[in-house]
């Protein structure tokens, strides 16, 4: 069996060197400003320090990808073809961009950077990835994390691209880059400014017994202290419903935890996807390396024909534990 790319995140450089140390294939980095849908205060690159990592990766077998996927802000074009260009300048092996107009620009204006559609484009059909795929020439898409292993598979029969899927961290429950949920609590539009619940927006307080979880002064969680806390979304928030004159509070579709679908790589595999990706962008070093190493163990034991080995990572999933996500569909 071929071997799965694996593609890492690096948020900063020195994640960056251990993504690659672990046995990273690829690792995806964004510059320091709206461009990348990571924009969050300590993380990201320079310019010098983005040419210093793709030279890092480079020496050791490793690929570099740069994330410039977020949509320009009206009037302010120029800061994402100046990324593009960046990106190119330093040497990296692709750009991973999700607003057309991006991507029309670098198709045209750096037709040797290779172009990667982001998660953020949520294109989730043949139809629409062919689209891309013959407009501006791009060679792989990142799927959204709304598709079963055998929509995936069917996708892959009827495209001429390479797919990208997500198998561990963070679950976005929503097709990306069509949540206003964050932008609607925060005034902070995650497909502009590239954040995701702002921390400044982010308050826990102590009420008696229990840890309260807000974001922008609404409620989302409010758990025992000693519990596992859930990253603070909207879409993972806890709310109250009523059926049948029954008021219950739950999650709307899964329970605040990661995706893991380290079991699911064969079945991956066999769909005709080409590269994993593990989410993690603003994770500490050892998050990176302990994700990327167990990962590359499991990358390297399915190609040689042999069983994954048992994976640790349950003490690294939010709120403790792991779903399958879409993949499944469980709660359809």
């Amino acid at each position: 069996m071929r071997k799965l790319e694996l593609v890492c995140p690096a948020g900063t450089p020195a994640a960056l060197r251990a993504a690659v140390d672990a046995g990273a294939h690829a690792v995806y980095c964004g510059f320091a400003d709206e461009t990348n849908a990571r924009n969050f205060p300590g993380l990201n690159f320079s310019r010098a320090e983005l040419a210093t990592g793709v030279a890092y990766a480079h020496a050791r077998g490793a690929k570099v990808l740069v994330a410039i996927n977020t949509f320009p802000i009206p009037g302010r074009e120029a800061l994402w073809r100046e990324a593009v260009a960046d990106a190119e300048t330093a040497g990296a092996d692709a750009a991973i961009l999700a607003d057309i107009g991006v991507l029309a620009y670098a198709a045209e204006n750096h037709p040797r950077l290779r172009r990667h559609l982001s998660v953020q484009a949520a294109a989730a059909n043949p139809d629409a990835i062919n689209f891309y795929a013959e407009t501006f020439g791009v060679r792989r898409v990142v799927l959204p994390r709304v598709l079963t292993v055998a929509e995936i598979a069917a996708i892959n029969r009827e495209i001429d691209a390479e797919t990208e899927v997500f198998v561990f961290g963070g679950l976005c429950v929503m097709a990306e880059g069509r949540c206003a949920l964050s932008s609607w609590a925060t005034g902070e539009s995650p497909n502009l400014s590239g954040a995701c619940s702002p921390a400044a927006h982010v308050v826990y307080a102590e009420e008696a017994d229990a840890l309260v979880l807000k974001l922008g002064g609404l409620t989302l969680h409010r758990s025992p202290k000693d519990a596992p806390q859930p990253y603070p979304t909207l879409c993972k928030g806890c709310f109250a419903t009523e059926q049948g004159g029954a008021r219950r509070e739950s999650h709307v579709f899964e329970d605040p935890m990661s995706l893991d679908a380290a079991t699911l790589l064969p079945d991956l595999a066999a769909a005709g996807v080409t590269a994993l990706k593990i989410e993690g962008r603003q994770r500490s070093r050892a998050y990176v390396s302990a994700v990327v190493s167990s990962f590359r163990k499991a990358v390297d034991a399915l190609a040689a024909g042999r069983p994954a080995p048992p994976g640790a990572l349950a003490a690294l999933c939010e709120g403790g534990d792991a779903t399958q996500g879409a993949y499944r569909k469980t709660w359809r």
